[in-house]
């Protein structure tokens, strides 16, 4: 069943802050194999003219991600997550993410498209920070593929 398009444009409260730590950066860092001394040297960081660490550019899927939960998890949508899989991600940064940032994301459906019986939602996450300035906007593209005709004689 094709996801209702009265949906797009619709905006879910923003999610509480999430705490950006040094180690989760160090951690991520690590876990993408990026060795850029900006994600786990401040003094590096600082040379480069931030106020601390950095986090490398796809850090923020971890949180955006989490957010557009409320969209995938709205009955109303009638979204079957059992049945998708992840399309697509970008990111248009204002400024890095930075350790010690309180980060806030509003997540809104930006499209909804059915293509060969497949339903393809595209969310997008604004993150601001603590101060109500805007971090980094992600788009997060799911596709929810089609249901497997019913078998013969079934």
């Amino acid at each position: 069943m094709a996801l209702d398009q009265s949906f797009v444009g619709r905006s879910y409260p923003p999610t509480d802050p999430y705490e950006v730590g040094r180690e989760k950066i160090r951690e991520f860092a690590e876990a993408v194999g990026d060795a850029n001394p900006a994600y786990t040297d401040a003094e590096a960081a600082k040379a480069l003219g931030h106020p601390d660490v950095i986090a490398p550019p796809t850090f923020v899927f971890a949180i955006s991600f989490k957010a557009a939960g409320k969209v995938i998890e709205d009955p109303q949508l009638g979204l079957d997550y059992s049945r998708v899989v992840h399309g697509d991600q970008k990111f248009t940064y204002t400024r890095p993410v930075r350790a010690g940032d309180r980060l806030t994301v509003t997540s809104t459906i930006e499209a909804i498209k059915s293509l060969a019986g497949n339903d393809i939602l595209d969310i997008r996450g604004e993150v601001h920070d603590e101060a109500g300035e805007h971090v980094v906007t992600a788009w997060t593209k799911l596709v929810a593929r089609a249901a497997e005709p019913a078998a013969e004689g079934a």
